[in-house]
């Protein structure tokens, strides 16, 4: 026969060992500690094992694959508050690279798979995060396969400009931390085409220089004009709020 010491013990102990259920995904990525990387540092290659899943806390990563000739294709460039490593391949599918100092967090894709079947609250979010991820690369598809340059460069432009002001408007500046040649390599354009598009634009007066990596954007309707959407600049103000990722992986 149990003790009554025991027999308490045994009532209390589950309890004690309990964790809270979590009901965000952020609060599964708060408690590690964050990582650093500096500029063009390699956060994970294509084809390395995928073990993790990372949240970036700061800074901006960029997207890419190497095709079979050895070009490089950016597929996207992602933000604070972005997760990147959600695919269900074995091995990472693209590399994740570096565009400014960044931060990140990671855990294991059995944490991360842990906390999703012990919290239901999670799995709505992640099913919003993959819905984001299908609807920017259906963007960039047309992008790529029916877009003039100019409307490629003024597109571009525009979603770094709603990604910065946290895509509640469209902002009246953008700052463009990657090179000429990451955004040709994410446009599928020559970097001299991306510079000559730019200084047109400059030269038009639709955008203006702000520093070495940053514009003022003066027309903001005639930027949402040569994107080539047929969108007013009413239109796609309401359109941001429903927007969360600028570009994203695919």
């Amino acid at each position: 026969m149990l003790s009554t010491a025991h027999t308490a013990h045994s009532a209390f102990a589950p309890m004690a060992t309990m964790k809270p259920q979590l009901t965000t995904l952020d609060e599964l990525f708060s408690t590690v500690p964050r990582e650093s990387l500096d500029i063009g540092e390699g956060l994970f290659w294509q084809g390395d094992r995928a073990q993790h899943i990372f949240e970036i806390s700061e800074g901006v990563l960029r997207i890419f694959k190497i095709i079979g000739d050895g070009r490089r294709v950016i597929t996207g460039f992602l933000y604070a508050g972005d997760m990147v490593g959600l695919s269900l391949k074995d091995v990472y599918i693209y590399s994740a690279e570096a565009v400014t100092p960044v931060k990140v967090r990671r855990v294991t894709k059995k944490n991360f798979r842990d906390a999703l079947e012990n919290s239901p609250e999670l799995r709505p979010q992640l099913f919003a995060l993959m819905c984001d991820e299908m609807a920017a690369a259906q963007d960039q598809m047309v992008l790529l396969s029916r877009k003039s340059a100019e409307e490629r460069v003024c597109s571009f432009l525009l979603l770094i400009a709603k990604r910065m002001h946290g895509d509640q408007q469209i902002g009246r500046s953008v700052q463009l931390p990657m090179s000429r040649q990451d955004m040709a390599d994410y446009l599928g354009l020559t970097i001299e085409t991306v510079s000559r598009t730019i200084t047109k634009l400059v030269t038009r007066g639709v955008i203006s220089p702000n520093g070495r990596h940053a514009f003022d954007i003066a027309k903001p309707g005639k930027l949402l004009a040569l994107c080539g959407d047929g969108d007013s600049y009413e239109d796609a103000g309401e359109r941001a709020v429903k927007t969360r990722q600028a570009v994203w992986p695919h």
